[in-house]
């Protein structure tokens, strides 16, 4: 039986404390691979702590890879194998230190996927952010605050990365809460995580082989087509990108997002994650861009961590917004930069101005510093985890919870629904649009028909802008084309 001391387990939760020691005795091989772990109730016992102390710390090391869940089984350890990271390539005592991962069997549980204003009544397509969850009052007073203490800095020109009152705030928030430590000057703000990447395409070069993930978001393909650069689609497995492929198309750029992936919801396991890190040291100009677009909003267990977190090589590229966590028109992104693209980027496209407003700037800055952030995501994730909450209970209630299948529910502020009826999905989808209801295909994110034709009828469910008054509404009228 698992036994760990808690008496001294510093600022550390307690759950957080226990994953972090079943995590250290897997790395160092004390749990063997394919071991199985004491029953969550048991182990609650024997150390003297509650079930759900157990039940987080298992939820957290399953959702990195480190542990996999058997059904009416329980829970083993990984099978992490020596092959992936390429020691060359990386310095040992780095990588020690780091406590780099190498090659790692997955073993995660399957994702079935077989089977402004508005004009609808229920939009499930849109990332608007709703009234309620803005903190306008605190805003407001952080904005008159900034008006009286930044009258001189609101008349300069703000520097090409950004002011640096906002850069050392978000350096410091990712050090607390991303384990993340970068310099503020590795730090570009931007309006819009797609101008970051229009300048990060410039910055690596045109003549660079980049990657889009299928299923993926749209967006992505249409930068890269619109910057003129080659791209390829690169398979999304259970664990994330498909890296043999990586290698097969000469990529050299990646564009993923680890901690939840669009559409899928999926989270990538640590193994992958070093797999990924190993990739990208094989060859010279090679680049992993991390987009965290919705990290903080991870809804049960701790924040995922961060591939720039654990990387030693320098080749991860972090891009976050606060698009997400504050509202969707509030166009503030950022991206962390190595220090060798660093100092490229000032030397080389430092003649682009910074594009978001010294007012905003300051104000979001003064909004970090002054603790109301980390006080607003707080509340916004159990704003959010309601909602979803209250949307599941009405959706697996009555007849309909036999027509719908709900999958990865709790990364994000979307999950997927697959809804079991005999119209084909444009027919169905053209049913909801009738009545008011816009729904997003998960086929809609793949690349070739054959792909789209294996995902029929599963759609991506983001509730951020959902009014849950109408909630009843929407069942019904989606049970009322469902199979009986």
């Amino acid at each position: 039986m698992l036994t760990y001391n808690f008496e001294n387990i510093g600022s550390d939760t307690l759950y957080g404390f226990l994953y972090k020691c079943i995590k250290n005795d897997i790395i160092q091989g004390k749990i063997k691979s394919g071991e199985k772990l004491p029953s969550k109730r048991a182990l609650a016992k024997n150390l003297a702590v509650s079930v759900i102390t157990v039940e987080n710390a298992y939820a957290q090391l399953a959702a990195e890879g480190y542990i996999y869940s058997v059904p009416k089984s329980g829970f083993y350890a990984a099978d992490l194998r020596d092959d992936r990271i390429d020691n060359d390539s990386i310095n040992s005592e780095s990588v020690n230190k780091q406590n780099i991962l190498p090659k790692s069997k997955i073993y995660i549980d399957k994702l079935s996927l077989t089977g402004g204003g508005n004009a609808y009544i229920a939009d499930f397509t849109s990332n608007q952010t709703e009234q309620s969850a803005f903190p306008f009052s605190i805003w407001t007073k952080t904005m008159r605050a900034v008006m009286n203490d930044y009258q001189s800095e609101l008349m300069l020109n703000p520097p090409c990365g950004g002011v640096l009152e906002l850069r050392q705030s978000i350096a410091d928030y990712l050090k607390a809460f991303r384990n993340m430590t970068v310099r503020p000057e590795q730090i570009i703000v931007g309006a819009g995580t797609e101008y970051l990447s229009s300048l990060l395409i410039q910055l690596l070069g045109k003549n660079l082989n980049y990657s889009v993930e299928n299923p993926g978001y749209h967006k992505i393909a249409k930068i890269y087509r619109s910057m003129g650069v080659s791209y390829e689609y690169i398979e999304i497995e259970e664990d994330g990108p498909k890296v043999e492929e990586l290698e097969q198309k000469n990529i050299n750029v990646i564009h993923c997002s680890p901690s939840h992936h669009y559409p899928t919801g999926r989270v990538m396991p640590i193994s992958k994650r070093y797999e990924l890190l190993g990739w990208v040291t094989k060859m010279k100009d090679r680049y992993i861009i991390e987009d965290e677009y919705d990290s903080e909003l991870r809804l049960n267990g701790k924040p995922i961590p961060s591939l720039q977190s654990i990387d030693v090589s320098g080749n991860v590229i972090y891009m976050n917004t606060f698009s997400k966590t504050l509202c969707s028109t509030v166009r503030i992104s950022y991206m962390v930069l190595p220090d060798e693209l660093a100092e490229r980027f000032y030397r080389e496209l430092s003649f682009y101005s910074c594009t978001v407003s010294n007012f905003e700037q300051y104000t979001l800055a003064e909004f970090i510093n002054s603790g109301s952030f980390e006080k607003h995501i707080n509340r916004l994730r159990n704003y959010y985890q309601q909602k979803r909450d209250r949307i599941l209970e009405t959706f697996l209630r009555g007849t309909l919870k036999n027509k719908i299948t709900v999958m990865e529910k709790d990364a994000g502020v979307h999950f997927l629904m697959k809804v079991d009826t005999k119209l084909s999905e444009e027919a169905f989808l053209e049913k909801m649009k009738s009545k008011g209801i816009k729904l997003a295909p998960l086929s809609s994110f793949y690349h070739s028909d054959e792909e789209k034709s294996r995902y029929e009828n599963i759609y991506v469910m983001n509730y951020s802008f959902v009014d849950c008054e109408k909630l009843d509404y929407v069942a019904k009228v989606i049970g009322s084309y469902c199979e009986s």
